[in-house]
């Protein structure tokens, strides 16, 4: 028997590469380099993955290729002169930000460093550990960067379009060397990015909302307090230090004006305005510009995972944004607000194409429903059931009496029974159904409870998407000779006429639930409520 240690499982020791080497003469400088690289390659593959600055290395053996092919020179400088290339990188690593992206994750410091100390100190253009230690967190950092720029930091989801997920190493390797030859990274790294308009304008945002508090600081206010008055001159300070309240004309304490002040917050950030400052615009308040601008970088990682093209016609329901828009041919015909899940009812995000609509449908309620809401109050008084147009269907399909049954002895155990809300305009469907296939069973719908609409807040349904412009999305839907076999003029008349009717479409057009919490418009940034925690989720996983 052998100790375990003796039989080759011991991790390999690790040794750190040299951290200086000049040279005597710069015709030395390149060679000695080779040497230098492969101390730091070699370390990193001791070092599990690891590199100089701590930071896990993208694609180890991609590295490890890359330099073999190139008998392990240096590949971003020569001579102790580095390529126009590196500059170039440097650039995009600095403003990395810009994309939704951490300069840090593409060993920023250690690169400002070391591109200092050759600015600065004339011997450090013969260190050949210095150069080596460049070249190579170099290499990493641009492969890691056009892996993010093309499929996202985070990892693929289940509704990712792309069919691909990640380069493979010849891909890599292809890309580096033609940025070298070109001695500019730029182009080859801009046109892995997303081409769509919500992602250039998401893109323009981030800039504009950058540019516009790059010069303002901002104190914390409290979330509780006890002193309303100093409350009310922290509130004041903190409006004037963002630019919302204008405190040179003396008359800050001025409640009308300080709840000026609130609104134009507010409005900036998508807040509903009623000029109180109360715990979620408190919250707002104390954000940094580097978290606002975080939240808008996990949109573009969003963006990142749709498709490289869409289909010419598509339905794009946005849910944090409460908006569904109609897309043809780049441009939007029909927009409108839309009702989602409640946080415990999430409406799920999917891909799928519409199938068909129904004019007056049934609402078979969802067991869910049954149980949680419904039953309890059947059992308290029968006449619930009519009160909310109910009916009840037995297992043949044949519609019940509820009056003949005994609803003390059923339960979610025992319940042989469908409820069924008919037709009509206080049906919770409303007018029309929009289906499209999908596991979850949610669809789109007309709701006789339109009020809602006017809501700021507007996820609270049990899951499916309540659409205020129904009749629009119809005609829109039966308008193309593609999509139909019927006319526009023949759903008005079953509308008016009260029939039940389904409209089968004969062109499939895709249909995509997504989650996106900021977009760009003008040159601004619009944010939305993370209503169902998504960002945390993804924020974590992109280390931002």
């Amino acid at each position: 028997m052998c100790l375990l240690l003796a039989c080759g499982h011991s991790k390999k020791k690790y040794t750190a590469p040299k951290q200086k080497q000049i040279v005597a003469n710069i015709r030395q400088l390149d060679d000695v380099m080779k040497e230098a690289i492969v101390e730091r390659l070699t370390a990193m593959k001791d070092n599990e993955g690891l590199m100089e600055d701590s930071l896990p290395a993208f694609r180890p053996q991609a590295i490890q290729e890359f330099y073999e092919q190139n008998s392990h020179a240096g590949q971003w400088s020569r001579n102790g002169e580095a390529s126009p290339a590196v500059e170039s990188m440097l650039k995009l690593i600095f403003s990395a930000e810009d994309e939704g992206l951490l300069p840090a994750h593409y060993h920023e410091a250690a690169l400002s460093a070391a591109w200092r100390q050759l600015a600065v100190d004339p011997s450090a253009k013969k260190d050949a550990a210095l150069w080596a230690r460049m070249d190579v967190l170099l290499t990493d950092a641009f492969m890691r960067m056009a892996s993010d720029l093309r499929f996202g930091v985070a990892p693929r989801d289940s509704i990712t379009l792309k069919a691909d997920s990640l380069f493979a190493d010849t891909d890599l390797l292809t890309k580096l060397r033609t940025s070298l030859d070109q001695k500019d990274v730029t182009p080859v790294l801009q046109e892995l990015e997303p081409t769509h308009a919500g992602y250039l304008a998401l893109k323009e945002g981030i800039r504009g909302f950058k540019e516009k508090y790059a010069a303002y600081h901002w104190d914390t206010l409290p979330l509780s307090y006890t002193d309303t008055m100093a409350f009310r001159l922290q509130l004041i300070n903190r409006l004037a230090q963002s630019g919302h309240l204008d405190t040179s004309g003396g008359h800050d304490t001025d409640t009308a004006i300080l709840k000026d002040g609130v609104r134009a917050f507010q409005k900036e950030f998508n807040i509903y305005p009623d000029g109180v400052a109360g715990r979620r615009t408190v919250m707002a308040l104390n954000r940094t510009v580097h978290d606002w601008v975080m939240q808008a970088a996990v949109n573009l990682d969003r963006w990142r995972k749709m498709p490289d093209t869409f289909p010419n016609q598509y339905i794009l329901v946005n849910l944090p944004g409460y908006n569904l828009e109609v897309v043809d041919s780049g441009v939007v015909k029909v927009a409108s607000r839309v009702i989602v899940g409640t946080p415990r009812t999430r409406t799920p995000l999917l891909n799928s194409y519409m199938t068909n609509f129904m004019l007056y449908p049934y609402w078979r309620v969802p067991y869910s429903i049954v149980f949680k809401e419904m039953l309890p109050a059947i059992k308290k008084d029968v006449n619930y059931l009519a009160s909310k147009n109910l009916e009840v269907i037995d297992a043949s399909g044949n519609a019940v009496d509820p009056l003949t049954i005994d609803w003390s002895k059923l339960s979610k155990g025992h319940f042989p029974y469908v409820l069924r809300q008919m037709d009509g305009l206080d049906n919770s469907l409303g007018i029309m159904k929009f289906n499209f296939r999908n596991k979850y069973s949610v669809y789109l719908h007309d709701t006789n409870n339109r009020g809602l609409f006017k809501n700021s807040m507007r996820a609270m349904s049990h899951g499916c998407v309540r659409v205020q412009q129904w009749d629009s999305l119809a005609q829109y839907l039966v308008s193309s000779p593609d999509t139909s076999n019927h006319r526009i003029d023949s759903i008005r008349a079953w509308i008016d006429r009260e029939e039940k009717r389904q409209v089968d479409l004969t062109r499939r057009i895709p249909i995509y639930f997504r989650y996106f919490t900021a977009e760009g418009k003008n040159g601004t940034l619009i944010f939305y409520d993370d209503i169902y925690g998504e960002d945390k989720v993804l924020r974590r996983l992109m280390k931002i």
